[in-house]
């Protein structure tokens, strides 16, 4: 693993309870598109790498496709087996898969390859899992940020936090543009053929106190700014966070705002 993996891997240890409570539904909304780019049909062999609590795999197995769910964290793991997937759910991570080649007829990795040290060995691994005229397809944060995404960072900067520490990035010479092209070019990379890539965007509604569970859970870059921060400072957060969401309320008083996700496809030649 790389610094990076090993920082992401202690950024989620036990947290999959705080994740299905905040950020899970907002990463739940490329699902069908996802498998749609996967050819995930009833019958066809299916993996779902990074399956989180299972949401994905969830829907895949609706459409009655036999699943096999994997995640590197234990509590992930936990709660999807609780959720309808024992027996088809396991402890795994890219860039190491516990599956011989060509086993599957489709992989899928949702909001995946943002937490992975190197992306193209990654992408790579589910190309390998999966057999001649199978799929692989991904999907990833953009860069630019969108409004959604945005957020934490305005809402840390008006509440006077210190300078951000330096945290484990991925590195250079390992990263890509997180951009339509530079998806294509990942996916091409690994060797994939008739790579796609479309933007996906739709506006993201949540509960206000549930979308701030995640960053006062420890989740994302706000949470890991926040965790062992001083009292005063997560109160300055919070109050700017109430402040900076007032504007972005719908008439149920839920935050509504616009958001966008990378899908990126490809078939294994």
């Amino acid at each position: 693993m790389t610094s990076f993996d090993e920082h992401e891997r202690r950024q989620w240890v036990g947290r999959a309870e705080a994740y299905v409570g905040s950020f899970a539904r907002l990463c739940a909304y490329p699902a069908d598109a996802l498998l749609d780019a996967a050819g995930a049909r009833a019958g066809a062999r299916l993996v779902d790498v990074g399956t989180g609590p299972g949401t994905v795999a969830a829907v895949a197995a609706g459409r009655g496709a036999a699943v096999t769910a994997v995640d590197a964290e234990p509590s992930m793991v936990s709660w999807a087996r609780k959720s309808g997937l024992e027996g088809r759910c396991a402890l795994a991570a890219l860039p190491r898969l516990p599956f011989p080649a060509a086993t599957f007829d489709a992989a899928v990795a949702n909001f995946v390859v943002n937490h992975v040290g190197d992306p193209a060995a990654a992408v790579a691994e589910l190309r390998r899992v999966v057999r001649p005229g199978g799929h692989v397809a991904v999907t990833l944060w953009p860069h630019p940020q969108p409004p959604l995404q945005q957020l934490w960072g305005r809402v840390y900067e008006a509440a006077g936090g210190p300078p951000r520490p330096d945290l484990p990035r991925v590195a250079e010479a390992k990263n890509m543009a997180r951009t339509p092209d530079g998806i294509v070019g990942l996916l091409r990379g690994a060797g994939l053929d008739a790579v796609r890539c479309e933007t996906l965007s739709w506006v993201h509604r949540a509960d206000p106190e549930d979308w701030w569970a995640g960053p006062a859970n420890g989740i994302g870059q706000l949470g890991h700014l926040l965790t062992d921060a001083p009292d005063a400072l997560r109160r300055r957060v919070r109050e700017q966070y109430d402040r900076l969401t007032a504007d972005h309320l719908d008439a149920d008083g839920w935050l509504a705002l616009p958001t966008a996700a990378l899908l990126g496809w490809g078939r294994v030649g």
